[in-house]
């Protein structure tokens, strides 16, 4: 199973993108939020990344999405503190959560897979 991470700046808007992309993965999804800093305000935490890496990569590897900026830096970070095979997905986070949410549900998802259908995301019109 590959597992997923949404990171924001926000921890409601972390939640509510998993919420939403559960809603698209299934009982078996394991999607983890990763929002804000770990006195409640808005930013990022490679620390609090890293623990929703663990969280999420429990059976498997890990594809994050992260909404901008020090997100990237700090998902950087994270995996490179951690022990689970993770990688970054260049999309955008609540369309490329919920492509990825659903590919990751399939029995034959890979890292590589999951990454690739949240990274489609991008292309996608909303008109």
């Amino acid at each position: 199973m590959v597992g997923l991470v949404v990171v924001s700046h926000s921890s409601k808007a972390a939640e509510g993108i998993c919420e939403i992309a559960a809603e698209m993965g299934g009982e078996d999804a394991s999607i983890v939020p990763a929002g804000g800093t770990e006195d409640g305000r808005v930013g990022t935490s490679a620390d609090l990344i890293r623990a929703a890496i663990e969280e999420a990569g429990q059976s498997g590897p890990v594809v994050v999405l992260v909404d901008l900026g020090s997100a990237v830096m700090n998902a950087e970070l994270a995996i490179e503190m951690g022990d689970v095979e993770a990688v970054i997905a260049d999309a955008p986070v609540l369309e490329g959560a919920l492509n990825a949410a659903a590919t990751a549900a399939g029995s034959k998802a890979t890292l590589e897979s999951v990454r690739e259908a949240a990274e489609n995301a991008a292309g996608v019109s909303k008109t």
